[in-house]
């Protein structure tokens, strides 16, 4: 058995440099994604997902943490398996939405053409999630014909 194959744990036989960049983007993009989970306007699933991804190609461990998380596991691993999100997973992102969009449009902002755009922006992210499958679409199973038999 060769010494120098890799085993499951390595990381990616990438350079020193570029693996700490994707490290370092990773753990900023994680620490956003944990801050939009209270900041208002702050999106969380974009910034997991981008974690997600800088780990898997950087760092291994931090990547199988991230993905059996309780909170950013579903997270991660509905949008690396297909563009679905967990129905739970889903109705908080609406609550969320529209408590965030509503609280920064009455308190915050004051000139109408803004409230305007948020509300047309509110209106476009919301509709963009409740149109978001909440299951991953189902794999068809291949049913060999009569004509392969023959």
């Amino acid at each position: 058995m060769s010494s120098t194959a890799p085993r499951p744990d390595d990381p990616p036989r990438a350079s020193l440099a570029t693996r700490a960049l994707l490290v370092f983007v990773g753990s900023a993009s994680l620490l956003l994604g944990m801050l939009g989970v209270i900041l208002p306007m702050l999106p969380t699933t974009p910034f997991v997902l981008l974690a997600a991804g800088c780990f898997a190609k950087a760092w291994p461990p931090a990547h199988r943490w991230l993905r059996a998380n309780r909170f950013f596991g579903p997270i991660c691993r509905s949008g690396e398996e297909g563009r679905y999100l967990p129905p739970r997973a889903k109705a908080l992102a609406i609550l969320f939405t529209l408590a965030s969009f509503t609280a920064t449009i009455v308190f915050v902002v004051t000139p109408w053409p803004w409230r305007a755009a948020l509300v047309t922006l509110c209106v476009v992210v919301t509709t963009w999630l409740v149109r978001m499958p909440t299951r991953p679409p189902p794999v068809l199973a291949r049913v060999p014909s009569d004509d392969a038999a023959s």
